[in-house]
């Protein structure tokens, strides 16, 4: 590792059209830690081996059970909030 580097050649990413893209393509996503069951993650691997991003397809699956759902994902989230909070009890 040198003690400085020379960025005054640099070219930012925006003209560079594989990292341009790339930004565009991550505008209006957000970084989180969430965590998942192993079997739901393996599935999901699973479902793009030989190409394609697990990432992004859980975000569609997401995306799908959201945009179909009409009240049903509130529903689901609150019996499993129940059944979680029940199991603590016992």
């Amino acid at each position: 590792m040198r003690d400085e580097y020379d960025f005054s050649k640099a070219k930012r990413a925006k003209d560079i059209p594989a990292l341009a893209r790339i930004q565009k393509e991550n505008a209006n996503k957000e970084r989180i830690t969430i965590r998942l069951d192993a079997e739901v993650l393996a599935w999901f691997r699973d479902q793009v081996k030989g190409g394609g991003n697990y990432q992004t397809l859980i975000n569609e699956a997401l995306r799908a059970h959201v945009s179909g759902a009409n009240g049903r994902l509130e529903r689901t989230l609150r019996k499993v909030v129940r059944e979680e909070l029940r199991a603590a009890h016992m």
